[in-house]
């Protein structure tokens, strides 16, 4: 499969985003947490304006091909990658490292020496692929309910 298109967030695609999340969890996370964990991370029940609203604010790239939304990610100024989302049909196939790589451009094109994240059991590997490294392994809790991820970063030289 060729990389798949790259561009930026399109006002209007926030609950799209929120499918893709969703999917992306639930069919793919399935292979690291429990019902219950999947359950509390991403409920089928959810605030949209409140989705939408992180939606705007992160301004997340979204990978496209054939005008179907394969997965999005965003950085923020200070180096963090909040998102990092592929859909489950699109996974194993490029997609989060084409994601990874906008990510690292853009930062180095705004001059950010050091990008970090709270990264899933599931999307550890594509990250260690990429050149990150585990600061900490944690448990953070989600709606009660406790999830098992790592703080990773990357040095940006």
């Amino acid at each position: 499969m060729p990389p798949p298109c790259i561009r930026p967030f399109r006002a209007g695609e926030e609950l799209t985003l929120r499918e893709v999340f969703y999917a992306s969890v639930h069919g793919l996370a399935c292979r690291n947490y429990s019902a219950e964990q999947l359950a509390a991370w991403a409920p089928v029940e959810y605030d949209r304006e409140k989705w939408s609203a992180r939606i705007r604010q992160n301004q997340p790239f979204v990978a496209e091909e054939h005008g179907q939304i394969l997965g999005f990610a965003d950085v923020q100024p200070d180096g963090y990658i909040d998102q990092l989302f592929v859909a489950p049909q699109a996974a194993g196939q490029g997609v989060g490292s084409a994601l990874l790589q906008a990510i690292e451009a853009r930062a180095r094109e705004q001059g950010i020496a050091r990008l970090h994240s709270q990264v899933s059991l599931t999307a550890q590997s594509l990250f260690l692929r990429h050149g990150f490294e585990i600061e900490a392994e944690q448990t953070v809790i989600v709606t009660d309910v406790e999830l098992r991820n790592a703080r990773m970063f990357k040095r940006l030289r």
